[in-house]
């Protein structure tokens, strides 16, 4: 092993961040090979926190004209020549959001047999590309995407009952295309990078029935307006698409930055061990994980010692029950703070890929040896900030919160436990 080169414990779990952060993000990606220009248009169509970015990468690496738009989050836009840029509401869908999604859909109908076009979807794209079903309504849509993001639901099962009430996901996308052919790129956001799940799925057929996606929403609680309950119950055949017109390919994920950031640790001495890229679990339960496997290697019981890095992907969940302000990777750390309960040569990071945990402007925080002990001189309780879900207030206290602004990717959240010596 290379001599360990650490330095400051703080800049070393931002640098793995960062150094993650390069591997998926649109300009660094190698999205394969594409295919030739077609005889007719190429028409680009997408949606996502890294859609803009997307569409300026494929315009300098495509061999031809190009035309199209994509939608974005407020503040996630980037530059591009030819394929035009909406910013619209994330997480709870706007009107702009609305009219975007229509102006995607003429464009996918417009296409012809001799057309190709190109779809880039990353994370948000549920949220951003909203077409409700007919008997919908904007607010309808948008209560009821509130009510999935607090009940504390996997994205996998939100996105279940999203494409029940859509004119566009599901795989309804594609179909408008058809006759034309289309090739999908995602930026994967989900567990088991299902392509399906990724943005519900535009162009990938539902296979999921009405009934699951009721079942959920009774599992959680979430009462359907009436329009809407009766739009769903009607939505039994599902989507049918000629396979042989749609290519699907996953570009970038989780595991592609969690290697990134492995390969940067162990070239500094300092042992990586990948836990997971694909945790969906609460976000305290998540810390307990976490600090449970940290102890064990501190005791020389698993597979490295210290320098050691913890890295780990996937989607934690919070289900809000209190007044306070936070993220779920705010949360974690919080969590784990109080797990760790101040352990000397531990220290943590957590991050949103996309740049944004939950509603705040951080992209998440570091905890630090002296954590609790820091909270405590400015007057605060780390357990009752815990209790009203008040993560933020934790770190802005501490001046601990990591503020990237959008960094036009999604993969998910990345979280990183050094144990140093």
């Amino acid at each position: 092993m290379n001599q360990t080169t650490i330095g400051d414990p703080r800049q070393f779990l931002r640098a793995l961040f960062d150094e993650g952060l390069k591997a998926v993000h649109p300009e660094g990606i190698a999205a394969g090979e594409l295919p030739p220009p077609p005889p007719g248009r190429t028409i680009v169509v997408g949606a996502g926190k890294a859609a803009a970015a997307m569409a300026a990468a494929f315009e300098r690496r495509w061999d031809g004209p190009v035309e199209g738009l994509v939608v974005t989050r407020y503040g996630h836009g980037a530059a591009t020549r030819y394929i035009e840029v909406v910013e619209a509401a994330h997480p709870v869908p706007d009107e702009k959001g609305i009219d975007a999604a229509r102006r995607i859909m003429a464009l996918a109908e417009s296409a012809g047999q001799d057309d190709l076009v190109i779809v880039l979807v990353s994370g948000g794209a549920s949220a951003l590309l909203t077409a409700p079903a007919p008997g919908i309504t904007l607010a309808q849509k948008q209560e009821i995407n509130r009510a999935l993001l607090r009940s504390g639901a996997p994205i996998a099962e939100m996105n279940t009952v999203r494409r029940h009430l859509s004119s566009i996901k599901g795989g309804r996308l594609a179909r408008l295309i058809e006759p034309a052919r289309s090739l999908t790129l995602v930026i994967s956001d989900v567990a088991g990078d299902d392509p399906a799940v990724v943005g519900s799925g535009p162009t990938v057929a539902d296979a999921t029935p009405v009934a699951a996606a009721f079942e959920i929403l009774d599992r959680y609680g979430i009462e359907l307006p009436g329009a809407a309950r009766d739009a769903m119950a009607s939505d039994r055949e599902g989507v049918r698409l000629d396979a042989g017109l749609h290519q699907v390919r996953v570009v970038a994920d989780a595991r592609q930055m969690l290697s990134a950031s492995a390969s940067y640790a162990a070239e500094r001495g300092v042992t990586p061990v990948i836990l997971a890229d694909d945790f969906e679990i609460d976000a305290t339960s998540l810390a307990r994980v976490h600090a449970s496997v940290a102890r064990q290697l501190r005791r020389g019981g698993g597979i490295a010692t210290p320098p050691c890095v913890l890295l780990s992907g996937g989607e934690s969940s919070v289900a809000v029950r209190g007044s306070g302000r936070g993220g779920r990777n705010g949360q974690f750390l919080l969590a784990l703070a109080l797990a760790f309960d101040g352990a000397p040569q531990t220290w943590a990071i957590a991050c949103d890929s996309d740049g944004i945990d939950g509603s705040e402007d951080n992209a998440g925080g570091i905890i630090t040896p002296d954590s609790l002990e820091r909270l405590n001189r400015r007057g605060a309780d780390a357990r009752e900030l815990l209790r009203n879900d008040d993560s933020y207030r934790f770190l802005e206290l501490n001046d601990d919160l990591i503020v990237t602004g959008p960094t036009r990717t999604n993969v998910n959240d990345f979280r990183a436990v050094l144990l140093a010596q």
